[in-house]
């Protein structure tokens, strides 16, 4: 509950081999489980939908010409289910279907690439931690010898392992300790317009010289950026109008996002030729 209140408790350094701080936020338990699930379903949906195509489409097979087929399902059965997460988790995105749909990605603590060997440390101790109970239960259910002292042991046993990320800052699996790894988000990143390729016919009526654009830096451009993308009026018009004093023209009220617009590309523009020359003007009061 902690941690909920608090979303900053969850960030970490991690640190890569060359000294770069990334800066990541772990996934909580809630993200984390609803990433496994979604898995599951996916896992226990494909087999199905295999086997009703195989029951309409083969069913004038008679019983012996349809055995091949038969183990044919069971090795795919096994394969779907232990080969699935390592599979996906060392690929290039690191994270299995259900965790790109929640957001999260599987990274190494060490701030080094992923390996593989840690890849397949943290998922077949996810055979220890839940599936390996549960085929139990399933097994002995179907085959009629379940009784109510090794039901509940399985359950307690996968729930144990399951809950274990609630009782450690780093909501971290058994898996994930042995193999050195974490689960951290990786939203969708969307990329920003380019303030700088707007096309506005008024704001092509302003021209700036050298010396207003010198009146500001890379700070001011900032914040400029900023009030363009809220794209609120009244700021736009009170920027507008300070900025028109400042370099010395009149702006009208209706013209201030135009006249914003395209006093950010010219002064970006002029900041980058200045840089390129090896010359950082910080903000408007650095000369």
């Amino acid at each position: 509950m902690a941690t909920a209140r608090n979303p900053a408790a969850l960030v970490r350094p991690l640190v890569t081999p060359e000294g770069v701080d990334l800066r990541v936020k772990l996934a909580d338990a809630g993200t984390r489980a609803s990433g496994f699930l979604l898995d599951v379903v996916i896992i226990i949906a494909a087999p199905v939908v295999v086997s009703l195509v195989a029951v309409f489409g083969l069913g004038g097979l008679g019983v012996k010409d349809a055995e091949p087929l038969f183990i044919v399902w069971i090795i795919f059965i096994f394969l779907l289910r232990n080969v699935y997460f390592i599979a996906f988790e060392a690929g290039r995105r690191a994270a299995t279907p259900g965790k790109r749909m929640v957001g999260v990605r599987v990274a190494a603590r060490s701030g080094a690439g992923l390996t593989l060997d840690q890849v397949i440390a943290r998922n077949l101790m996810r055979e220890i931690e839940v599936f390996l109970p549960l085929s139990i239960l399933v097994a002995r259910g179907s085959a009629g010898v379940a009784d109510t002292l090794s039901t509940i042991f399985g359950l307690v046993w996968a729930l144990l392992f399951s809950l274990f990320p609630l009782f450690n800052r780093d909501r971290l699996r058994i898996g994930d300790l042995l193999a050195g790894t974490w689960v951290v988000e990786a939203p969708k990143v969307a990329l920003v317009e380019d303030l700088s390729q707007r096309k506005d016919p008024v704001a092509a009526r302003f021209q700036f010289s050298q010396t207003q654009l010198d009146a500001y830096g890379i700070a001011e451009l900032h914040k400029l950026e900023e009030v363009l993308r809220r794209d609120d009026y009244f700021a736009m018009r009170a920027v507008a109008e300070t900025i028109g004093r400042k370099i010395d023209t009149k702006v009208e009220p209706a013209d201030s996002k135009a006249f914003l617009t395209a006093y950010y590309g010219e002064l970006r523009a002029h900041l980058e030729r200045k840089l390129l020359l090896g010359n950082r003007k910080a903000d408007k009061y650095a000369r």
